[in-house]
């Protein structure tokens, strides 16, 4: 049975690039229908904010080539929304139907974001894909997640990662890295070698005391056992 009545799914660009490195892998799109299937049948709502990475980074971007830091946030925002289309496209040919709010102006690719249009596709039962980060410059989709988590009054962020949760170090580089199980907003905030997460994000969930998961999600099973028990990834609260 089900901790939680709605979640807020945070997916990474990268991890959508799968295999391929750049732009969208439909099998690691498929992948995560078949893991959220698992998920509605216990009754849960989900939202999905899904970042842009696999192909622009706006903060990277920022800079070179004389584009301004406002036009290259753009271009990662319409980034996600390219993710978001696609997994609508790919999550309702799997058989779960999902809607995509874009909350950055875009009528004729997705519908604009609102409060009760959102609300209206969560309770007929459908995944709701909110695309366009915050729709403002100099933010990130991290904290795109935990406004719009806070605004649809969801239980939980969780936020998948290539690795198993929070660790004291890189445990890509570090072989000797320890996993955290669970820790303070504080700690999240204040330690700087703690980066599975952008700060302003972290500060602002902490404020609203809104949960944080971060797990791998991309082992089958991770996310129905976050919203049944306690036994994946990092909890930060």
């Amino acid at each position: 049975m089900s901790k939680y009545k709605r979640v807020l799914l945070k997916l990474s660009g990268e991890q959508l690039a799968g295999k391929h490195g750049f732009g969208i892998d439909p099998e690691v799109a498929r992948y995560f229908a078949n893991e959220l299937k698992l998920v509605r049948k216990e009754g849960v709502e989900v939202v999905i904010i899904v970042g842009g990475g696999n192909m622009v980074r706006g903060a990277k971007l920022a800079g070179k080539s004389q584009i301004k830091r406002v036009t290259a946030d753009q271009m990662g925002m319409l980034s996600g929304l390219m993710n978001a289309m696609a997994l609508t496209d790919i999550f309702e040919a799997e058989g779960l139907p999902t809607r995509c709010l874009s909350n950055v102006f875009v009528e004729q690719l997705a519908e604009s974001f609102s409060f009760r249009l959102a609300e209206k596709h969560l309770q007929n039962g459908r995944i709701l894909l909110v695309a366009g980060g915050t729709g403002r410059p100099y933010s990130t989709h991290d904290t795109a997640a935990v406004l719009t988590a806070l605004e649809l009054d969801c239980d939980i962020v969780m936020k998948t990662s290539k690795v198993d949760g929070v660790y004291d170090k890189d445990p890509e580089k570090y072989p000797e890295a320890k996993k955290i199980e669970a820790m303070s907003f504080q700690r999240a905030v204040e330690d700087g070698s703690i980066m599975i997460m952008d700060k302003a994000a972290l500060g602002l969930a902490m404020e609203h005391k809104m949960p944080i998961l971060v797990l791998d999600g991309m082992t089958p099973g991770n996310m129905i056992k976050a919203v049944t028990s306690d036994k994946v990834g990092t909890a930060i609260s």
